[in-house]
């Protein structure tokens, strides 16, 4: 008990260093598990033994909870939506991978079933680092980073049947094997009575013929599907009645440990089982509630997983054999490389999208390491060669963060990913020209063609303008900050300018070159926060408004209304915190610096508290004596100026 609390203790220690300081380095969380595994384990050799094997085994545990959660949120008719890419993509990448990398272990001399466990480990890429990576770059809704995503929910939900697949590959145990296991007992003393329950009801499970035993497990695999579908409601509220917050998550543990148990019982995977239940109950108004329970027990015991991964690792494998591991590991990326770039141009992936989907998964993942982990407990992988494998993973791993350094490099040098579409000939002018038909866009145009004036629609974003003509909305396919478009589209002539672009930047450069060219010009400019607005205004907008302002100010004027004031003093409170709030927009706007940070700019933050105070002073005299005639309100909203 000593040896593993102090294991244990150990693990965690390294768990809450290493990982941060790899979060904060850009390594991702995954690295930094196993980065910690490998100092306390080969370099430092302060955890190893039975203790750690121990550990382990806890750990595991936390591969089946993930999946359970997995199961969670892919509703099926999700799945179903999104099945050509799942198919067709994903599907292709992990079939062809898997060939040929079971095809290269065969040539090296490996039997099929040891080459089709290896393929199947090393086919999957890093889900965990690269959704980070492509998150933090902003890369997540490129094509290259939507084909990306598409492949790893197909290797995330390939990893069942792969779990499931890789015991079939062991030898399989024969009933004769099972008499001469109870032979071997009673020999030593012990009586199959004396067993353990679960082992004498596996003992007898796997002592039925075929035909029983998988009647046993279909009814077992029936069982939790009826009891997803059945009994979750009814314990649900039974347990709520308890009252206690501990005991849904007591109930949460129940649901896996039970299903995995039940899984073991029957000779299948447990994180099968629990991924089938997670499915079940994705449609349940309990999802939220497990999602919530379980994760951190999820994130935790994955985490250890990962460690005891790099703690176990054999690093006199490398020194004996070094040029074998890192050829290896360097081999497996350029053929998944090669894959990659093939399927990508298939499906129609090209320039910077198409680089990003070939480098961003190279790479073995996390799911490499459950499934060597298990071949190996299921005797499917040779001794020895696990250790090799997980070296393998781990090294294209830790190359990763090189892969997107140099698909950022060659996204430098490449420019767009595609030639952008030809700008359309714009043949009508108007008083109006709009830049910008977005959700903002769609509402000024709409309000100024129905008071019968002309408008000019300009947008950037081709399937928009589309759209819109559906509608009968003419508009014109352009960047609205190229000049020639802008005379094009009447600047020249018109009147007032909207400046609704949904990139901040874009917007800034529209304003400011249409006054310069058009000193008389009114524009009208729509802000996406504080700061825009002042930018907005420098650049030399006459109106400014902030997209969410006015929406906002209206849903705190119906919070008044419901706490106690009524409709004329909420009224009153919204129209002296907009007149208020504008005027001190006006007064920041002439503090603010675009050079110095907003919080490092001393006179800006004093005089927004000052403002603030004055604020509270105004609104609670306005509440402190009667307002009963009404009617002689001024209106709320002025029509000029900083919004």
């Amino acid at each position: 008990m000593d040896g593993f609390l102090f294991q244990a203790t150990i693990l965690l220690l390294a768990m809450v260093i290493a990982v941060p300081l790899a979060a904060r380095l850009g390594f991702g969380s995954v690295l930094g598990y196993i980065a910690a595994g490998i100092v306390i384990g080969p370099v430092l050799g302060l955890v190893g033994g039975d203790a750690t094997t121990e550990l382990q085994h806890v750990a595991e545990f936390g591969v089946v909870m993930m999946l359970f959660l997995i199961g969670l949120e892919l509703e099926p008719r999700a799945l179903w939506n999104m099945r050509h890419r799942l198919l067709g993509l994903g599907g292709l990448q992990i079939a062809l991978t898997t060939g040929a990398i079971m095809l290269g272990a065969i040539w090296l001399g490996q039997s099929w079933t040891v080459a089709l466990a290896i393929g199947m480990a090393l086919a999957l890429s890093s889900t965990a680092i690269v959704l980070q990576t492509l998150t933090e770059k902003g890369l997540m809704q490129t094509g290259g980073g939507r084909s990306a995503f598409s492949v790893l929910l197909t290797q995330d939900i390939a990893v069942i049947p792969m779990l499931a697949l890789l015991p079939l590959l062991a030898v399989p145990r024969t009933v004769d094997t099972v008499f001469a296991t109870v032979i071997e007992r009673a020999n030593k003393g012990q009586a199959p009575a004396e067993a353990a329950p679960h082992e004498a009801a596996q003992t007898f499970i796997e002592g039925l013929p075929g035909w029983a035993a998988t009647l046993v497990t279909v009814a077992a695999v029936a069982a939790i599907i009826l009891a997803g579908i059945y009994l979750t409601r009814p314990v649900f509220r039974f347990i709520h009645t308890a009252r206690l917050r501990e005991m849904y998550t007591a109930l949460a543990l129940l649901i896996v440990v039970g299903i995995s148990f039940l899984m073991m019982l029957v000779g299948l995977s447990p994180a099968l089982g629990a991924f089938l239940a997670g499915v079940v109950l994705a449609n349940s108004e309990f999802r939220h509630e497990l999602e919530s329970d379980l994760s951190p027990f999820k994130g935790l015991l994955l985490g250890m997983f990962f460690i005891t991964v790099g703690a176990g690792m054999n690093f006199a494998v490398l020194q004996g054999a070094p040029f074998l591991v890192l050829g290896l590991a360097a081999g497996l990326i350029v053929v998944k490389g090669i894959i990659l770039f093939v399927l990508g141009r298939i499906f129609l992936l090209r320039g910077r999208d198409l680089w990003l989907f070939t480098l961003s998964l190279a790479q073995a993942g996390e799911f490499g390491f459950v499934l060597v982990a298990f071949s190996a407990q299921q005797s499917v992988l040779p001794r020895g060669l696990d250790e090799v494998l997980l070296l393998v993973i781990a090294l294209t791993m830790l190359i990763t963060p090189l892969l997107f350094l140099i698909f950022d490099t060659l996204a430098r040098r490449m420019g767009d990913s595609a030639p952008a579409p030809e700008a359309d000939r714009i043949d009508h002018t108007g008083q109006v020209i709009i830049a910008g038909i977005g959700r903002f866009g769609q509402v000024v145009n709409r309000l100024v063609r129905s008071s019968g004036f002309d408008t000019v629609v300009l947008d950037n974003d081709l399937a928009t303008i589309q759209r819109m003509r559906r509608f009968g909305v003419k508009g014109f396919f352009g960047d609205p900050t190229r000049p020639d478009l802008l005379h094009a589209a009447g600047l020249a002539q018109a009147r007032v300018l909207v400046a609704a672009l949904d990139d901040p930047d874009a917007c800034v450069r529209l304003v400011a070159f249409a006054r310069r060219e058009r000193p008389d010009l009114h524009i009208v400019a729509r802000a996406h926060d504080r700061t825009h607005v002042f930018r907005l205004y420098k650049a030399g907008a006459n109106d400014i408004v902030r997209e969410l302002f006015d929406a906002s100010l209206r849903a705190g004027r119906y919070v008044l209304e419901n706490v106690g004031l009524s409709e004329y003093e909420a009224a009153e409170a919204e129209r002296i915190f907009y007149r208020h709030d504008r005027q001190s927009v006006r007064e920041l706007a002439a503090l603010w610096d675009p050079n110095v940070p907003t919080m490092e700019n001393a006179a800006y933050i004093k005089r927004a508290r000052e403002l603030e105070a004055e604020l509270q002073t105004m609104l609670l005299g306005q509440l402190e004596y009667s307002t009963s005639d009404a009617a002689a309100a001024p209106e709320p909203h002025p029509t000029h100026g900083i919004g």
